[in-house]
């Protein structure tokens, strides 16, 4: 099944060029049911890499823009009236899909974050006094621009604990950016086509619960995530003053999903310390909370998970 992994990144690499990392971490996500976060700046393909993923799987794929006029209804339906037969009935909002793209959800506001909120966690949408479950697979790709400020809602840390990842994308290289340009200048457009089933998905994800993970990484992961709670029980001098909030009890249960996930795409049947730092940011950036004197000198959430990687001793 593994040959599978490699046709969908065939697919998506049609029109998407390099961000690979962007596009394991979407798989990751997608082998794990979990949703993702990815945050940069405009004219990084985050749109195009999500919507040519969900082509090549086959799924049903919805995007909203979010506003901040945006309504909750606006998203999940609402109930309408019928005048041809005198009666309410359900009209259901783009959140009925498989791949939902939300597109620079932190524009939208708290209304609307709370609605969304209930349908990533429970995966069903109340409308009125009915409760509709979402079929599966279900999942939400969210975007948001770090540079604009204007306009734009904090996403609450409730939400934010929702999602499986967080995804940083940076700037191509020249060459990828040089191959970028040469394809839209020259007008091509390839046409992606679906190359699994839904039961090839369901085979990949119980391909991917298969990855063995020993004893010792486990408790490494957890010893890491620990790590971000009690800092001075690992030497980590000072941290103490940099955390308002070490990371929650979903980093645990998403990292031991995560990881093994990670050593599938990397060809292997087996998880280690290695495939753990691969994700290990990914999975922490957007729960640990900082201090105000953290972020008053300027300290990132990458370089704490950093030195939490440098204090816990490897398996």
């Amino acid at each position: 099944m593994y040959s599978k992994i490699e046709a969908i990144k065939s697919e998506v690499a049609k029109v998407v060029v390099g961000q690979e990392k962007m596009i394991d971490g979407l798989l990751i996500g997608l082998l794990c049911e979990g949703h993702i976060l990815i945050e940069g700046i405009p004219g990084l393909a985050k749109t195009t890499t999500v919507k040519a993923l969900s082509q090549s799987l086959g799924l049903q794929f919805k995007r909203v823009q979010f506003t901040p006029d945006l309504l909750p209804s606006d998203i999940l339906g609402a109930e309408i009236y019928d005048p041809q037969h005198n009666a309410f009935k359900i009209k259901h909002g783009p959140v009925f899909t498989n791949l939902l793209l939300a597109d620079e959800i932190n524009r939208a506001p708290a209304k609307v974050q709370s609605a969304l909120l209930e349908v990533m966690q429970e995966r069903q949408v109340t409308i009125g006094e009915e409760s509709f479950k979402l079929a599966p697979p279900f999942f939400v790709m969210a975007t948001q621009n770090p540079v604009e400020q204007e306009g734009v809602y904090q996403l609450p840390e409730a939400q934010l604990d929702r999602f499986m990842l967080k995804l940083k994308v940076g700037y191509n290289t020249k060459e990828e950016e040089l191959e970028i340009a040469r394809r839209i200048a020259a007008g091509v457009s390839e046409t992606i086509n679906a190359v699994i089933s839904h039961e090839d998905l369901e085979a990949l994800k119980a391909e991917v619960k298969q990855v063995h993970v020993d004893e010792e990484v486990e408790r490494y992961m957890i010893e890491l995530v620990t790590a971000t709670r009690e800092p001075k029980a690992y030497g980590l001098d000072g941290l103490e003053d940099q955390l308002q909030f070490g990371a929650s009890p979903r980093v645990s249960i998403d990292m031991f999903k995560a990881v093994k996930a990670m050593a599938y795409l990397r060809g292997k049947d087996y998880a280690s310390p290695v495939d753990v730092a691969f994700i290990i940011k990914e999975l922490m950036r957007h729960r640990i909370v900082l201090s105000y004197e953290a972020e008053a000198d300027g300290v990132t959430a990458d370089e704490i998970i950093d030195r939490v990687i440098e204090a816990v001793p490897l398996p």
